[in-house]
């Protein structure tokens, strides 16, 4: 199965990379939350090959299906273009994400075409970027640690002010912040060892499904935000190398 998944994320990245490199047409759900023609003819294309090739799952995505409910079949969930701002301005950091959820088996693979990187993973056969395989930081010292953030699309509608607070708390006791914008990617990094953490609120499914799935197998571990139980359906994440996550979510909950 994570082989054919793979096959189709590589062939859907060569869609990302033509789009990247190429005028686009850009539509607005709403001042800062974009879709292009590229996440519609991506997601497209996941979707025809997922369903020619695994005809009982269910598919699940942004643009297509949002009806994020357990299915005991399983469920692919699917980012076309996770980073959609960043791919609109050419910013690098963009990627074709694909996870499969199901009852006992876990799949997750996360394509950045742009500086070709591959993160794939499968429950219990570790965690892998472009063949090597990836495990998180050994670092224990929260500062010692880069921790990865982002901001929902809804931020018009967000408690500001709680937000810059959680903010500079991480900063004072973190080496640094960084905010580049795509959910999956972040997890990846914190998967690779770059960064110590990641936290975020108000994603969706599709945004963490396969990354969730390449931490854990890198060694990592994922809660909410006051450490319970994370799932796909949860309204924060708190990811890290596992070593600083206590520290973490003490800074983060004040």
């Amino acid at each position: 199965m994570l082989e054919t998944i793979i096959n189709i994320t590589l062939t859907a990245g060569k869609i990302l990379s033509e789009g990247y490199f190429t005028p686009i047409k850009v539509d607005f759900k709403n001042t800062i939350d974009l879709v292009t023609e590229y996440d519609k003819k991506i997601e497209r294309y996941l979707i025809d090959e997922l369903k020619k090739n695994f005809p009982d799952k269910k598919i699940v995505s942004e643009e297509y299906n949002t009806d994020a409910s357990y299915d005991d079949r399983g469920s692919f969930f699917i980012d076309p273009i996770d980073g959609t701002t960043n791919f609109v301005h050419r910013f690098p950091f963009c990627a074709v994400s694909v996870g499969y959820i199901s009852k006992n088996t876990r799949c997750g693979v996360v394509y950045n075409p742009i500086l070709d990187e591959l993160f794939f993973a499968e429950t219990g056969k570790g965690a892998f970027c472009n063949q090597t395989e990836i495990r998180v930081s050994s670092e224990s010292e929260l500062i010692n640690t880069l921790i990865a953030t982002g901001f929902p699309y809804s931020i018009v509608n967000t408690d500001k002010r709680f937000l810059m607070e959680m903010l500079g708390a991480v900063l004072k006791n973190s080496r640094g912040i960084r905010r580049a914008g795509s959910a999956s990617l972040d997890l990846c990094y914190v998967a690779k060892g770059v960064f110590g953490g990641y936290y975020e609120s108000s994603l969706k499914p599709w945004d963490v499904a396969a990354g969730v799935v390449i931490l854990e197998e890198a060694g990592g571990k994922v809660s909410g935000r006051f450490g319970e139980v994370f799932d796909l359906w949860s309204d924060f994440i708190v990811a890290t190398n596992g070593h600083i996550h206590n520290k973490l979510l003490r800074v983060l909950n004040g």
